[in-house]
């Protein structure tokens, strides 16, 4: 690489792993913790390429984004952040950062990112005339990989004019993203509209709807469940919208493979609404995401005045291990009880399992995977993520990212299954004890923890 690169993070950590990178890959690196010393910099015309934290002691990165854009048009800004919610992604997104990776980020990706944005050339974006108020907030939660993924994807096809379909099981959240789209979407500020079979069925159904959307957004749950008819005069209404064409937004919990093969899915439909797809993981497959889960619905309920509760840890394992057939619904419907039913300010292991009954224990395997191997429960979990990103390929550094995702795991589980015992744990794993020490360090994995099989 060569160029100039600018560093502002408030963790001296972060600035001196960057600076002896970025310096062996060859770039000059400036390094600050201050936006002050970083603007300053930029307005000197300083750097070929700006590496920001969002949250600085003295402002905000995101909020610095328009700044350099007028100051620098194009300089290439990459966003890192701890703050790994959705409002980040969309807000990296809307400021038209170059990048954005989340906190504790790859490495060689952030070097290879740096890499394409020093060999760039960038167009300065025209700022946005038609720019609305929307919210501050928007309740996703969740820091765990595939969320990410997904909040990354809903950034891209935010402001698209592309049909989209937003599927995954029922409780997963859905409706809630839908409505963030449109909320936090260019088409705010007109009207949000939910069609069912009785509007597209009626003979006046289509032009009314079309009327009462407005070039807004318009949205079809359950897409498999519309009769046939219904789903005739919506492929008719997306092949000829008007002069005031919506965003057609559909939902679904089906496979809508196997409903078209079943013939209750017409192709065409699927085919025009699926111009992009959005899929909301279940919540079993982001089990990290549970404790940060019942903390939001603890506040929640206390703010609506419910009495003060925190989880135990022993609570909060409880949770882990759940099953959570009705997702994240379910979880808010648990916590909310929990909430309202425990004696103390502490929930603890026994209210949980109060509430949650005999199936919070461990959960057996599904029928269906009993006897899966392995490799076979691997490959299906590897495709699923392939398949959030719809036509578009993950992120580079992929390879190293699944060995944190299965190692870390694998480390803790050890650990639990030999009591602690690092020795033990070290054998089992057929490791050198010190490189199970650094790799426990390296991972922060707790070593106190007993994670017990799922």
């Amino acid at each position: 690489m060569d160029g100039t690169v600018l560093v502002a993070d408030d963790d001296r950590t972060i600035r001196t792993v960057l600076t002896q990178a970025l310096t062996r890959a060859g770039c000059k690196v400036h390094a600050t913790s201050s936006l002050t010393t970083l603007m300053r910099w930029v307005g000197e015309g300083k750097g070929d390429v700006v590496i920001s934290d969002v949250m600085m002691p003295d402002g905000n990165g995101l909020e610095m984004l328009p700044k350099i854009q007028a100051d620098r048009p194009g300089l290439p800004v990459i966003v890192i952040s701890a703050q790994n919610t959705i409002m980040t992604a969309i807000k990296a997104e809307e400021a038209e950062a170059y990048d954005y990776l989340p906190k504790p980020f790859d490495l060689p990706e952030l070097m290879k990112r740096t890499a394409k944005a020093l060999s760039a050339k960038r167009v300065a974006p025209a700022a946005r005339a038609d720019a609305k108020e929307r919210p501050e907030e928007l309740p996703l939660i969740g820091r765990s990989e595939v969320m990410q993924t997904l909040y990354r994807l809903i950034a891209r096809v935010m402001n698209t004019d592309l049909p989209l379909l937003v599927t995954g099981e029922s409780g997963t959240g859905k409706s809630l993203i839908v409505q963030a789209i449109h909320d936090f979407s260019d088409r705010r500020t007109l009207p949000f509209v939910h069609a069912d079979s009785a509007d597209l069925i009626a003979l006046e159904g289509p032009s009314r709807l079309l009327a009462q959307v407005k070039g807004g957004t318009l949205v079809i749950d359950e897409l498999a469940d519309l009769p046939e008819e219904a789903q005739a005069r919506l492929v008719r209404m997306m092949d000829v919208p008007g002069d005031h064409a919506p965003r057609f937004i559909a939902s679904s919990q089906k496979d809508l493979a196997k409903a078209m093969e079943s013939g209750d899915l017409r192709q065409d439909l699927y085919y025009r609404i699926c111009g992009s797809e959005l899929h909301v993981p279940a919540l079993r497959e982001r089990v990290e995401d549970i404790p940060l889960l019942a903390e939001h619905f603890l506040i929640k309920a206390e703010n609506e005045g419910a009495p003060h509760r925190e989880l135990s840890e022993s609570a909060r394992e409880v949770l882990r291990r759940f099953a959570w057939p009705g997702n994240v619904r379910q979880l808010e419907n648990t916590v909310r009880r929990l909430a309202l039913t425990s004696r103390s300010e502490e929930i603890t292991q026994a209210d949980a399992e109060a509430v949650l009954g005999p199936q919070a224990g461990p959960q057996p395997a599904a029928a269906g995977f009993a006897n899966e191997k392995l490799s076979e429960a691997v490959g299906r979990h590897l495709q699923r993520y392939f398949d959030l990103h719809g036509d578009m390929l993950p992120p580079p550094g992929l390879y190293m990212r699944l060995l944190r995702e299965v190692e870390t795991p694998l480390i803790e589980i050890a650990l639990a299954a030999t009591g602690g015992n690092q020795a033990k744990c070290a054998d089992l794993l057929g490791i050198n004890r010190n490189t199970l020490r650094k790799k426990i360090t390296d991972l922060d994995i707790e070593v106190t923890r007993r994670r017990k099989l799922m």
